[in-house]
């Protein structure tokens, strides 16, 4: 059953009780980071495995996304600011024990690349907190192979 989450704004990212963070280094330009992200929601599904739905809703300031296992989320888009940030609220879902949730995309140059740097920025039940931060290895792996299927995809399709 979905529930309506607490609803923060962008300086959230910083105040959160937990704060996963992580970063890796692209190939691609922050400019092409930045559209896969932000203006080809669909194409989330071709690079993040966990990902099986991704959509854009209110003309691009929600999205609704579906992962594997079920877990479903409605969103609102905070911050979209090309080619820097992108960050989104999560407003509804049913995963269990979450009370708050937001998610930041931060990209800079690096040589002719992209640092890319993920906030995964979260409130919830002692047992949500707890779980969060013994999954904090295998989120940070899924973020790797997340994003080095991405540079891999905008190198494939040229961005598109």
């Amino acid at each position: 059953m979905a529930r309506r989450l607490r609803p923060v704004d962008i300086g959230f990212v910083a105040t959160a009780p937990v704060r996963l963070v992580f970063a890796r280094e692209v190939s691609a330009s922050p400019d092409l980071v930045f559209g896969a992200l932000a203006e080809d929601v669909p194409s989330w599904t071709q690079w993040f495995s966990a990902v099986t739905l991704a959509r854009a809703t209110d003309g691009g300031a929600g999205r609704e996304i579906r992962l594997r296992g079920g877990t479903r989320f409605e969103e609102t888009v905070l911050v979209a600011k090309e080619p820097e940030v992108y960050a989104y609220r999560v407003d509804t879902t049913n995963a269990p024990g979450a009370r708050a949730l937001v998610e930041e995309w931060r990209l800079a140059p690096r040589g002719t690349g992209t640092q890319v740097q993920w906030t995964f920025a979260a409130d919830g039940t002692a047992a949500f907190r707890f779980v969060l931060g013994l999954a904090r290895a295998g989120v940070g792996r899924a973020f790797r192979d997340a994003v080095t299927s991405l540079d891999r995809h905008l190198g494939d399709e040229g961005g598109k």
